[in-house]
C-alpha cells in the first residue's frame, strides 16, 4: 500500500495538507496500537506497520519536495543517492552565488545572496509550476515528470545553499 492509497487520495505532486489533516487524525485513531492490545500478535504487528506507514506518509505530505521525491521514486524515475547531472548553465549560476557567498563580508550582502537564490528558485519553478500543481496520474507524461525531476534536483541544490546562509 502506498501513501496515496492509505489516505485514499489520488497521486499528486502537491498535497493540500489542510484537507488531509482530518483524514490523518481519523486514521491515527483507527490504527492506534492501544485499540489492538488484546488482538493476536499478527494483528498487532499489522496495525503497528500501518501506524508507522501513516506517520511516514504524513511527514512526506508536509513537504512538497518530499512528496515530489516520493512520487518520482514510486514511478521508478528517481533512485536514492542517484547522481544527477544538472545543466551547466544552472551550475554556473550557482557557482556565481557561491563566489558571492565566499566574498561576502558585510551583513547586507547575505540578504542580496538570499534574494538571488530566491529569484533562481522562482525561475526554476516557473516551467514546472503547472505540472506540479495539476499533476494527474496516468494523464501527465513521463517527459513532464522528468522535468519535475530536474526541478527537484535544482531545488535541492539551492536549499543546501540557503542552509549554509543560516
Amino acid at each position: 500500500m502506498n501513501y496515496f492509497e492509505l489516505f485514499e487520495i489520488p497521486v499528486q505532486l502537491k498535497v493540500d495538507t489542510a484537507t488531509l489533516s482530518k483524514k490523518f487524525f481519523a486514521l491515527s485513531k483507527q490504527f492506534h496500537p492501544d485499540y489492538f492490545a488484546n488482538e493476536s500478535d499478527e494483528v498487532q504487528t499489522d496495525t503497528l506497520e500501518k501506524a508507522a506507514l501513516l506517520n511516514k506518509a504524513w511527514k512526506t505530505f508536509q513537504s512538497t519536495d518530499a512528496t515530489i521525491k516520493y512520487v518520482l521514486q514510486q514511478k521508478g524515475l528517481l533512485e536514492e543517492e542517484e547522481k544527477y547531472d544538472l545543466p551547466p548553465s544552472f551550475l554556473m549560476e550557482v557557482m556565481e552565488i557561491n563566489e558571492l557567498l565566499m566574498d561576502s563580508d558585510e551583513p547586507g550582502q547575505l540578504d542580496e545572496i538570499k534574494f538571488s537564490i530566491t529569484n533562481l528558485e522562482n525561475e526554476i519553478y516557473a516551467p514546472v509550476k503547472e505540472i506540479i500543481e495539476n499533476y494527474k496520474d496516468g494523464v501527465s507524461s513521463e517527459k513532464e515528470l522528468l522535468q519535475v525531476k530536474e526541478y527537484y534536483y535544482k531545488k535541492k541544490y539551492l536549499d543546501r545553499l540557503l542552509r549554509e546562509l543560516k
